[in-house]
């Protein structure tokens, strides 16, 4: 039997509470107004449990602990490290931002940040439905307080108010869920909870209903239609930083939710849960592309986008389902498509945070205009990433887009993968209408010239462009990964 307190297993996490709460103290005492300190120890603080979750991995630790309530795998180590390096580029990208306008002058940005991924990791490594809500909850108070982080600002109050009613509600969803599969199966742990549903030991009326309320819960977390309320105006009410924080490395915990629920404990009952996301999937991508299409604000825009971007995730989830049978593959399109969507992310807010200047947001489409005139590097950035989320060839948003059908046709879902294909094109209309106004719309006449400035900042925006093209053109080796993790983590037909 596991050691049932083996705190080698939960090491990152433990290492990441230590150091997120030694920042605290540090900005009680330190006297430095723009929190460079607490920014150091955070960049420094990442790097190390990302050192100590690769060396975990690379050594084949894994296992359960804490009375089969938190486990860790390959899956676990993979989502972790990815969460890591979002993180990480997020704090870089967001830095001078954060200083111009005075943000960080508590240093509540940067431990909110690392109490959110420490949520987030407890969901990835979490075995237990509890686990899962204790992490999600975690995670989701650290990302309302930073959403009203910007005090004096009305539209982020307003961002805030309604993400946290919103995300009340969601996780109240979540928790009956929870509580009516507890009821049904009489288990908590998910091993034991998918092996009472492979037995037919479970009630099945009152384990039905809490699927629903718990794909409702998951649909939040993702940002699925019609739970997808909150994103657009969070995205556009929170300072860019902030948004940045909740777009990318949130989504591959919600991710891991949805593989931890759906894949691994329910899979046994596939036909309870897999119709719900077949209506989410047409949902988002359905309305996701045809409001972004109306968007004038930038970040309202990628927020309607990601929705949109849902919409094929899912499509990869409930592909990996097709005449009772499991297939990793599809799952692991699915990962590959959500790892490669958050580097997207990333690259895409990053070019917003670089334009952003003292008392200027650059948050509007008509702000972007004649770019090209005044920095040709970032106007090629936007044309990269644009073509990328379009899923134009041959960058990996391409592929992602690509790996996700043949999964969907590989399972028979002929029409959805027709109708995945019709929405895909009419997205590409709003992903089209920046790069135009990027390089044929003339400049305003009071535009200030971008100067192609060297930092830190814009070379670590050159390597994520760069990495979108490379996986592009070679994603066969995460893609491998990606389902060997699935097949080494996943216990499918247990």
């Amino acid at each position: 039997m596991d050691n049932q307190f083996n705190f080698v297993l939960a090491l990152p996490e433990i290492v990441l509470c230590i150091l997120a709460t030694g920042i605290l103290l540090v900005e009680a005492f330190a006297k430095s107004k723009d929190s460079a300190l607490s920014y150091t120890l955070s960049i420094v603080s990442l790097v190390v449990v990302c050192i100590i979750s690769l060396f975990q991995w690379n050594s084949g630790v894994d296992g359960t602990t804490f009375y089969q309530q938190f486990t860790v795998d390959p899956l676990a180590h993979l989502l972790k490290v990815f969460s890591y390096i979002a993180v990480l580029v997020t704090l870089i990208y967001s830095r001078t931002y954060l200083v111009e306008r005075f943000m960080v002058k508590g240093g509540e940005y940067y431990a909110l940040t690392l109490y959110a991924l420490l949520g987030q990791m407890v969901m990835i490594s979490a075995s237990s439905m509890l686990t899962i809500y204790l992490g999600l909850e975690l995670m989701s108070l650290a990302l309302y307080a930073l959403v009203a982080v910007r005090r004096d600002h009305l539209g982020s109050i307003e961002s805030a108010m309604k993400y946290y009613i919103l995300g009340s509600l969601a996780s109240g969803f979540m928790l009956y869920g929870i509580s009516m599969v507890y009821g049904a199966t009489g288990y908590v742990n998910l091993a034991d909870v998918a092996q009472a549903l492979h037995s037919g030991k479970y009630e099945q009326m009152a384990f039905v209903l809490g699927v629903v309320f718990v794909v409702g819960g998951i649909a939040f977390k993702l940002g699925a239609v019609p739970f997808h309320m909150w994103i657009p105006d969070v995205y556009q009410g929170a300072p860019t930083a902030v948004t940045l924080t909740i777009a990318a490395a949130p989504k591959l915990a919600a991710f891991a939710m949805a593989l931890r629920l759906l894949v691994e404990t329910m899979n046994a009952v596939s036909i309870s849960w897999q119709p719900m996301l077949i209506i989410l999937a047409v949902l988002s991508l359905a309305i996701g592309n045809l409001t972004a299409i109306m968007q004038t604000n930038f970040k309202r825009m990628l927020a309607y986008s990601t929705i949109s971007h849902i919409g094929f995730v899912l499509l990869g989830l409930l592909s990996g389902v097709s005449d009772g049978k499991l297939t990793s593959g599809a799952y692991g399109a699915s990962l590959f498509y959500m790892i490669t969507y958050v580097l997207t992310t990333l690259a895409s807010f990053g070019v917003v945070l670089i334009l952003s200047r003292n008392h200027f947001e650059s948050e509007e489409i008509s702000d972007l205009a004649g770019l090209n005139k005044r920095n040709p590097l970032l106007a090629f950035a936007i044309l990269i990433l644009m073509f990328s989320l379009a899923g134009i060839p041959p960058l990996v948003g391409f592929y992602a887009k690509l790996v996700v059908l043949q999964a969907a046709l590989a399972a028979g879902h002929i029409a959805l993968t027709v109708i995945a294909v019709l929405f895909s094109l009419i997205g590409a209309f709003y992903y089209l209408r920046v790069v135009k106004t990027v390089y044929f719309d003339e400049p305003p006449v009071n535009a200030p010239a971008i100067g192609n400035q060297v930092s830190f900042r814009s070379g670590v925006l050159s390597v994520n462009g760069f990495l979108i093209v490379l996986l592009g053109i070679l994603p066969g080796a995460l893609l491998t990964l990606c389902v060997q993790v699935i097949d080494a983590s996943l216990k499918f037909g247990q």
